[in-house]
């Protein structure tokens, strides 16, 4: 678990001579302002404000991906269209063909958008609903067909019809994980939602930017917090409905539906496991209809207090001299470097994130005070997009493909560190008790008791999260970092579509490529001994 944090070797011996140390006091005064922030009411008053705009367009575009992603995946899955006319080609079809706008991050969609339709609230929302929709699509195909298909045989045999058939028989067994992937995306769509607002897309994330821009810490740390508050409540909240709807907490969220506990423990079959009774199962089928009545009205709510215009969607601007030129300006591109750069960046920031939340656990593991601490600063680093990371870092380190990976690796850390503490604290290790209970050392006891344990599971969804690493890339490379972002920019900068469009298919190979190994490997991982 903790080999991949050996990058930090290279890390270590190049940041010296990155350092340039003109943002030394400004570093200082970014950290101070953190227990100041500033109360101002026009201050709080923008800060709520941008915050609305952001909750509110993850909100729309987590609800548009969930309509659109369900009926994807039913239209995706091969046990679907089996059932329906006994073919399975379609399903193969057009699985291939959302591959496409999955691979493509959404901030590359908004920034596209944006220049075909021009600046509107339904581009973020767009740009947010459209590459979830596709995943969404992925992970509950895959769930649909690996569910047993003797339900869904029995009634078709019995007479009923296909749609009522693949309701009764895939309904109630697809349910808990529509949910629990559900609520994981609600989360990546506050974070998106901020993204997009750094890059001008409205919301907080605007305001975070130029505060940071302008050096007005104590402001940009108000929004911040206020961030920070809706973040930790929603991932509460959410957890709270998992724990009274008997879902399962699991560690592999992207389409990685495996328990973050070891085999010897019973703990995996909570929740769904369980023979629920039948008034449990009413009282929860009450919650969810509630649940669903509240939200529609109240996107609908959204939707019109934001001004949304979906029809806004089909009005395109042409592209400017897009095919005009011979494509040598295309060829012409170092292509070799922008690749190699781009697959460098993510390498170094997975083996910084992976590595280091297993390290810094074993590092503070004597010290249980130092826990909160470290929760606190995974919390910041989940919500903190990475550009404006790479922005914090500049003031002190030059700009380079080692800044890039930092900022990249620390957002990633905040998310696999949250993950591996939840999974470390609901995994039973007797083995760990045991070795403590022989002398040995509560960081060893850690190691060897409840990490070695924990190893493949967290492995598996780290080589999942290196895959979601290469589509982010392109967050930090658009603010001049490294790879094949910094040449998006460019490219998109200077109106030139050609290379824009060269880039954009590259990058969507690359990030399908790396699904692939990254698939090849969590399976390897996930493997029976």
């Amino acid at each position: 678990m903790v080999a991949p944090a050996l990058v930090l070797i290279p890390v270590l011996v190049l940041l010296p001579g990155l350092v340039h140390g003109g943002g030394i006091d400004l570093l200082k005064e970014f950290l101070q302002a953190a227990i100041t922030p500033s109360l101002d009411p026009l201050v709080l008053g923008s800060a709520v404000s941008g915050l609305g705009v952001t909750v509110g367009i993850a909100l729309l575009g987590w609800a548009a991906s969930a309509l659109l992603g369900l009926a994807l995946a039913l239209a995706s899955s091969r046990q679907v269209w089996s059932s329906c006319c006994g073919q399975t080609w379609p399903a193969n079809f057009l699985r291939r063909l959302l591959a496409v706008p999955r691979s493509i991050h959404e901030l590359l969609w908004g920034l596209l958008l944006l220049q075909l339709i021009g600046l509107q609230p339904a581009v973020a929302i767009a740009a947010i609903a459209i590459p979830y929709a596709a995943l969404v699509a992925r992970v509950l195909s895959d769930q649909i067909d690996a569910l047993p298909s003797g339900a869904l045989a029995a009634l078709r045999c019995a007479g009923v019809a296909a749609p009522q058939a693949l309701v009764t028989a895939l309904g109630p067994p697809l349910l808990p994980g529509l949910l629990s992937y559900g609520g994981y995306r609600l989360e990546c769509a506050l974070r998106s939602a901020t993204l997009l607002g750094v890059f001008g897309l409205g919301g907080l994330g605007t305001e975070l930017k130029l505060c940071l821009q302008s050096l007005e810490f104590h402001e940009l740390w108000t929004g911040l917090w206020l961030l920070l508050a809706v973040m930790l409540l929603l991932e509460t909240g959410l957890a709270g409905l998992r724990r009274r709807w008997l879902m399962p907490r699991r560690l592999g969220l992207g389409g990685l539906t495996f328990t973050p506990l070891g085999p010897e423990s019973g703990a995996g079959t909570r929740g769904m496991g369980q023979t629920a009774r039948p008034d449990d199962l009413g009282r929860r089928g009450r919650e969810m209809v509630l649940a669903l009545v509240v939200l529609g009205p109240l996107l609908v709510w959204l939707a019109r207090a934001m001004g949304v215009q979906p029809l806004a969607l089909l009005h395109w601007q042409p592209l400017p001299n897009l095919g005009g030129s011979s494509w040598a300006s295309v060829l012409a591109l170092p292509w070799p470097q922008l690749v190699g750069s781009t697959l460098l960046l993510t390498l170094v920031a997975a083996g910084l994130a992976v590595g280091l939340a297993p390290l810094l656990l074993l590092v503070i593991a004597p010290w249980p005070w130092a826990r909160p601490l470290l929760q606190l600063t995974w919390a910041l680093a989940r919500l903190w997009p990475p550009p404006l990371s790479a922005l914090l870092l500049l003031l002190l380190l030059k700009p380079g493909l080692v800044t890039a990976a930092l900022a990249l690796g620390f957002h990633n850390l905040g998310i696999l560190g949250r993950l591996l503490l939840e999974a470390s604290d609901d995994y039973q290790a007797p083995a760990e008790i045991a070795l403590q209970g022989a002398g040995v050392g509560p960081r060893l006891a850690l190691f060897y008791g409840r990490f070695s344990g924990l190893a493949r599971s967290y492995l598996a969804y780290g080589a999942y999260r290196s895959d979601v690493m290469l589509r982010e890339s392109v967050v930090v490379g658009l603010v001049g970092a490294a790879g094949l972002g910094t040449q998006l920019l460019e490219s998109l900068s200077s109106f030139a579509w050609d290379q824009l469009l060269g880039l954009l298919v590259v990058y969507a190979l690359l990030t399908l490529v790396g699904e692939d190994l990254s698939d090849r490997a969590r399976l390897q991982l996930l493997a029976p001994a």
